[in-house]
């Protein structure tokens, strides 16, 4: 009686009319508006616009929005190394996840749009338009009206990256019995650890195409170093600083070197055009500086400012603790795994939407520590770099948990290969 009244709203849902969503849309962006934030792409998501023409050869990938993007970075570029014969189309639906993708894709990517409304008609009409040859859909987007469609117009349907949330989880629970009839309509799901497969599967997804991938968020190699920074001493490192985040760095830097005069830091603010105003901060603290763009060294500096573009990925390498920036304020943080990747303890303010799911996973190996202000900032900062034995740990768990995390880009390229050899 219950899958019965499941599939009843699943067909209720499949009725939805474009047009209703299309008067919705101006309420929406009214709402948007006293917000701040742009109005909805109305035309993009309707697939009103016009299309260019593809071949018969393929490949969609979605990532809805900034951290998705991201993590499809390697993924695209393995892509259109090993297939070459293939058109690659990229999505992603909010609008910061966009300009990411046009940014960093733009030249990658055959063409770049938005995902469609979730209205049977629209969807058909993109996928129509589209016609792609297999679908990745990066994480959990599970949208009822396009997943059936897609497997309705036999178009490989696959989620790469999978995860649900500890807080997604009970209220995926609730609706399980209608998210089994979507999860249904995929060739493959192909999830980031083992609690992300069973809840997938708790949900109603099939156990035999449900496996463990690891995480495409990891896929990132260690740059090569050659950096004449350094020195005997321990270094310090602010990286991606954004406004009102270097003030909390250098007053918590002074109180560490209170203790350690031989402590050294590095200063590396997100915006160039930021860094006259770092370097006044700097001086009101009395502290010697160096700029990197005139090769100062720590010889007769305390601090060097970072004022280069290209080289922060590499400076983790030398230093021993890293603060990972844009924390502080509303930016979201940035990514952790620049410093991880070279066994770097990381520490971290409050605001880490663009990579919680990451910091989940570095907070629960012990090797990055999110502070909610600048006291509790000092006080891990201070025991990592003053307790030995717990510094060792915790550069220990930075590489045991990046190592467990890899394969994901090798695991997903071959599945990919079996799908496309079929077409």
């Amino acid at each position: 009686m219950k899958n019965n009244f499941e599939k009843l709203c699943f067909k209720i849902y499949r009725s939805i009319d474009p047009v209703f969503l299309e008067i919705l849309i101006p309420l929406i962006d009214f709402s948007r508006k006293l917000n701040s934030k742009p109005p909805i792409p109305k035309k993009e998501k309707l697939a009103k616009i016009d299309y260019p023409q593809f071949s018969d050869k393929v490949i969609m990938l979605h990532g809805v929005s900034v951290g998705e993007v991201m993590s499809l970075e390697n993924l695209i570029k393995k892509i259109k190394s090993d297939f070459k014969d293939y058109q690659l189309v990229v999505t992603t639906g909010t609008f910061t996840g966009q300009e990411l993708a046009k940014k960093k894709y733009g030249e990658l990517a055959d063409f770049i749009t938005y995902f469609p409304l979730d209205a049977y008609k629209t969807v058909e009409k993109f996928l129509k338009a589209v016609s792609p040859s297999v679908i990745l859909i990066a994480e959990t987007e599970l949208w009822p009206n396009f997943s059936y469609c897609a497997k309705k117009m036999n178009i490989p349907l696959y989620i790469i990256n999978g995860r649900i949330s500890d807080k997604s989880y009970p209220e995926y629970l609730k609706i399980k019995g209608f998210l089994g009839l979507v999860l249904d309509c995929f060739e493959g799901i192909f999830v980031q650890s083992e609690i992300d497969k069973n809840r997938f599967i708790a949900l109603g997804a099939n156990p035999n195409t449900c496996e463990i991938s690891k995480n495409l968020k990891f896929e990132i190699e260690k740059k090569d170093c050659n950096i004449d920074l350094k020195t005997n001493e321990k270094i310090f490192i602010a990286g991606s600083t954004h406004k009102g985040e270097d003030e909390i760095v250098i007053e918590v830097y002074k109180k560490l070197k209170e203790e350690d005069k031989n402590l050294k830091m590095i200063i590396a603010p997100r915006h160039l055009t930021r860094v006259d105003e770092v370097v006044k901060l700097i001086e009101k603290h009395n502290f010697k500086y160096g700029l990197r763009t005139k090769n100062d060294t720590f010889a007769n500096n305390d601090i060097i400012v970072l004022d280069t573009l290209g080289e922060l990925s590499k400076i983790y390498s030398i230093v021993n603790l890293a603060f990972i920036g844009g924390s502080f304020n509303k930016t979201g943080g940035h990514n952790p795994l620049e410093a991880l990747i070279y066994k770097k303890p990381v520490i971290s303010g409050p605001s880490i939407k663009n990579f919680r799911d990451i910091y989940s996973i570095l907070e629960r190996e012990k090797s990055a520590f999110v502070v909610k202000n600048k006291d509790e900032f000092y006080k891990i900062a201070r025991k990592l770099l003053q307790d030995d034995e717990f510094y060792k740990e915790t550069a220990q768990n930075c590489e045991s948990c990046f190592n467990s995390q890899q394969g994901a880009l090798d695991f997903i390229t071959e599945k990919l290969k079996g799908v496309l050899c079929k077409k």
